[in-house]
């Protein structure tokens, strides 16, 4: 794996392997909690429920059945497995854990601030209220801020097939939480059939509270779905974003017209949380070849790479930072302003996110410069 300078700037003096891309630090902005579980948490919390549907017995056999079953290349056959972790997550001190182990992985990948997002709703089967489940879930992040010093925010999701009343529901849920590290709200679920505006009062409600927005879109429908996420629902952050590049046109591989919802979300640095291999895993693109994701970065869009479910695609920042590497021949640089990108985008004061990207984000990239003796950053790009 090589990392080497482009766009006329020279190589690095090294060929860097996978330790050096576990050091730096990273931003994560898309990851659900249901999706991100350790297989032999989800045995031990079922052991402790009673839920005897697991389909394996072992962490190892465990984890594959859940990846095999999510790399099928649709997002309602990706889906399937999370009735498994759902379920499992019914009580208030099995959401403590998840929410705990969450911070303790992003700590062992040197994630330095990431942002989860779960649907209250689904962990209330044994007649836990939303507020205890939202309080379960904190509690959980906050002990793991505390001992592992991952800073964190904690995203409410609504389903787009689901009545828009309770949509509504969550946004208030949201927002009685705001204060404490409740940083936004989002729509996901299956985009064909379920379009955004049908939850348009709850957005409504998100924006006259001056509430933080991220909506999925882009990934199982065109461009359309992202142009309602912006327009009508104004989505601050797109999930996914895959499909934008159908708004632009393509001759022997160069831009030859961009559309105007390219050109806006280009213009309005509206952030792109990509998540290349579930994008794969879904079919949302054919293959890591074909994804957009380099030519977005190319073209100066605001894109920031994440993990979407750990537990589904077998994968982890430093694996998705490894792939843009190998696959898209990213840079030290390239990664660096990805991360930039991810703390800007974040749904924390700005105050906050200057220190972060001062402190733990340029800081720990010249640490790990300094560490493995490559050149220092010469610039930082476009102003942002």
């Amino acid at each position: 794996m090589q990392l080497s300078y482009r766009r006329g700037m020279s190589d690095l003096s090294r060929t860097p392997d996978v330790p050096l891309i576990r050091k730096l630090p990273k931003v994560l902005l898309h990851e659900h909690l249901d999706g991100g579980l350790r297989p032999a948490t989800v045995l031990e919390l079922a052991q402790e429920a009673g839920y005897d549907d697991l389909p394996e017995s072992t962490p190892g056999a465990l984890g594959e059945w859940f990846f095999a079953g999510a790399n099928r290349k649709s997002l309602p056959l990706y889906l399937e497995g999370f009735r498994h972790t759902i379920a499992v997550m019914q009580t208030p001190a099995a959401l403590e854990r998840v929410a705990y182990e969450f911070l303790e992985d992003m700590a062992a990948d040197n994630v330095v601030y990431a942002e989860v997002r779960f649907a209250p709703h689904f962990h209330t089967a044994q007649g836990l209220g939303l507020d205890a489940v939202m309080g379960a879930v904190l509690a959980g992040l906050e002990k793991g801020r505390a001992d592992f010093g991952v800073e964190y925010g904690l995203i409410v999701c609504a389903l787009r097939n689901q009545d828009p009343e309770l949509s509504i529901q969550l946004v208030e849920l949201a927002l009685a939480f705001r204060g404490q590290r409740c940083v936004g709200f989002d729509l996901a679920g299956e985009e064909a059939g379920h379009p955004a505006k049908e939850h348009l009062r709850a957005f409504q409600l998100a924006k006259r509270k001056n509430f933080a927005i991220t909506i999925h879109a882009g990934e199982s429908f065109g461009p359309e779905s992202i142009w309602q996420a912006l327009q009508y629902c104004g989505a601050h952050r797109i999930g996914h974003g895959t499909r934008l590049v159908e708004d632009l046109v393509l001759y022997e591989g160069k831009v030859v017209k961009v559309g105007s919802l390219a050109q806006y979300v280009l213009n309005f640095r509206i952030p792109i949380e990509v998540c290349l291999s579930s994008n794969v895993h879904t079919g949302a693109v054919a293959n890591l070849a074909e994804h957009p994701f380099p030519l977005l970065r190319d073209l100066g869009y605001r894109v920031t790479l994440n993990t979407d479910n750990r537990l589904m695609s077998r994968t982890t920042m430093s694996e998705e930072y490894r792939i843009a590497v190998d696959t898209f021949g990213c840079t030290l640089d390239d990664l660096e302003t990805i991360t930039i990108n991810g703390m800007k985008s974040a749904f924390a004061d700005y105050e906050f996110r200057c220190q972060m990207i001062f402190e733990r984000v340029k800081r720990g990239f010249a640490t790990v410069r300094k560490e493995f003796d490559l050149p220092s950053r010469r610039r930082y790009g476009t102003p942002d």
